[in-house]
């Protein structure tokens, strides 16, 4: 289990995230939604070891890893699909890809992860030895999507992965993750689609300014008037 106990973060003076607790569950994928500036990111990043905690602690399976060093989180199985996706643009995705088994574990997987990524994502296969600057948005957040896969990760945390995207990639992209999780990676997905992100959790977190105003089912908070109008968007129930 992956948990976020009473963690506190901040830029400088300005506080970002306010005793937020959370956790996800071997094999579950769990959403966190809400406004614009409500921390979303801040708290993904804090989660992969790329933003120090001000307070609090990140456990693993009850081991606190909140003063590790950010590349020892991968070691602990956690992966992070960045906002923007940042591919090295002038590198072939094969070397993007490769590069996300640096860990020795799973570099002895390297081969069966590329099989398996390329399966997932089948137009990757027939743009491996092309730039990463050269695809398509949508096929380069494929490529981030596979890169954080060929860690060999138990949780992934993907941050925005629709952002910018057709609505034809969208669906794709979603596809991808549910298949994803389905075969046995938690998930901790971070998304502006609201409506999409619930349709696919089990569970998610309602997060403004910097705290976690609701947590549950997507159904229990979908029932939830108040939540739903304020939160979600106008989500149909």
């Amino acid at each position: 289990m992956l948990e976020a106990r009473a963690i506190q973060a901040a830029y400088g003076a300005a506080p970002a995230l306010l005793d937020v607790s959370l956790h996800i569950a071997p094999g579950e994928l769990v959403a966190v939604v809400g406004p614009n500036g409500a921390g979303k990111s801040t708290l993904i990043n804090a989660m992969a070891g790329l933003h120090r905690l001000a307070a609090g602690a990140l456990a693993v399976d009850g081991q606190d890893i909140s003063r590790l060093a950010p590349h020892r989180f991968c070691d602990r199985g956690i992966a992070i699909v960045p906002e923007g996706r940042r591919l090295f643009t002038g590198l072939s995705v094969r070397e993007n890809l490769e590069l996300g088994s640096y860990r020795r574990a799973a570099r002895t997987e390297r081969a069966s992860a590329m099989e398996q990524v390329c399966v997932l994502f089948p137009v990757l296969r027939e743009r491996l030895d092309a730039p990463a600057g050269a695809l398509s948005g949508g096929q380069q957040q494929m490529v981030a999507i596979a890169r954080g896969l060929m860690a060999r990760p138990r949780f992934l945390l993907l941050d925005e992965p629709s952002l910018g995207l057709s609505p034809v990639i969208v669906q794709e992209m979603f596809r991808a993750i549910r298949d994803v999780n389905a075969g046995g990676v938690a998930v901790l997905l971070v998304e502006q689609n609201v409506a999409t992100a619930l349709e696919l959790a089990k569970r998610a977190y309602v997060l403004d300014e910097g705290r976690i105003v609701a947590e549950g089912p997507p159904d229990a908070l979908l029932a939830q008037d108040r939540i739903r109008r304020a939160y979600l968007g106008g989500v149909a129930a």
